[in-house]
């Protein structure tokens, strides 16, 4: 199943940008759709069930028996869940003008969506008194008990599968422009960096597949196995960028370069520390394989470079000499 989604994600990849964007709308409002009837059908359970008052569990009592490190575990596999969301970043040039205020707009309401979502399904979860159930996630949990197993339950089951992939799809939308750029520096084979007949990296998205598709079939599917190697892969980028925008703040200095920096460091400690939190933890469930061959692909792709700029200098000599 896992391997027909990904063929079905490059098939409509390999179509085009626009193609694909306006297919994978249908999915989207669907599953903010069912959120909300979700959200709002328990919420009039709730307080349709004549409580006169509403039990909150006492945080403060509570506090000092939580351990730190549990914490940050529990916040560093919150942020690995929400990750996709710079993919907005990432897009920019793809939006229409202004691209940069349509872009700004829609991280905002992405965020807003997400946060409401969270604060509200955290809320009828502990209204429901939900624990956790093996083979079962809480929205399947808070479902059950709000519809029970009538149709409004299947709808948000479908809708989150359906979403689930569509998430997926952040890699073909990222990943052949990222290394068509590496192509272009000469870092990945220069067939990356070629554009096909719909005006998409058709390379990378051929081989972004196949590799999907080579680690499904590896791990067979096990997402205990294969999120280590994303989200380490995915908060080490994170905590570089942000220091490198700091760099670059240091340097240019342009208007609101102080505040600039007080962001990016921020964003830089907090995903550093979700960074070790998350190797930490997940170290031998795959973890460890990423923070091996991370430093391996950098000293390669250096000699590559090295070479390459070696093998340009000979030529420029050679044909000085000739002429």
């Amino acid at each position: 199943c896992g391997i027909l989604v990904i063929l079905i994600l490059m098939t409509l990849n390999l179509r085009g940008v626009r193609e694909s964007a306006t297919l994978f709308a249908v999915p989207t409002y669907f599953f903010i759709f069912s959120i909300v009837v979700l959200i709002g059908a328990g919420i009039f359970k709730v307080f349709a069930q004549s409580q006169s008052h509403l039990h909150v569990a006492g945080l403060s009592q509570n506090l000092e028996a939580v351990p730190l490190f549990l914490i940050l575990r529990a916040f560093s596999s919150g942020c690995s869940a929400l990750t996709g969301i710079e993919a907005i970043s990432n897009g920019i040039p793809l939006f229409r003008k202004p691209e940069q205020k349509n872009a700004k707009i829609t991280l905002l309401w992405m965020s807003s969506i997400l946060a409401l979502f969270f604060i509200s399904i955290t809320f009828l979860a502990h209204e429901f008194h939900l624990v956790p159930k093996e083979g079962q996630t809480v929205v399947s949990l808070l479902s059950r008990s709000v519809f029970d197993t009538d149709g409004p339950y299947f709808m948000v089951q479908i809708s989150t599968a359906l979403i689930l992939i569509l998430a997926a799809n952040t890699s073909y939308a990222d990943f052949p422009r990222l290394s068509s750029l590496l192509a272009v520096d000469r870092f990945l084979p220069r067939q990356l960096a070629m554009v096909g007949d719909r005006l998409v990296f058709s390379n990378g998205i051929i081989g972004l597949s196949f590799f999907a598709i080579y680690l499904i079939i590896h791990y067979q599917g096990d997402t205990h196995l294969l999120i280590p190697l994303y989200a380490v892969g995915v908060f080490l980028s994170f905590t570089l960028s942000q220091l490198g925008m700091v760099v670059h703040h240091i340097r240019d200095r342009e208007p609101g370069w102080r505040v600039g920096i007080l962001i990016n460091s921020t964003g830089a400690f907090v995903t550093a520390i979700v960074l070790l939190v998350i190797s930490w933890t997940k170290f031998t469930h795959g973890a460890w394989i990423v923070l091996l061959l991370l430093p391996f692909l950098v000293v390669m792709f250096k000699k590559i470079n090295k070479h390459y700029c070696d093998l340009g200098a000979k030529l420029m000599l050679t044909d000085d000499h000739l002429n």
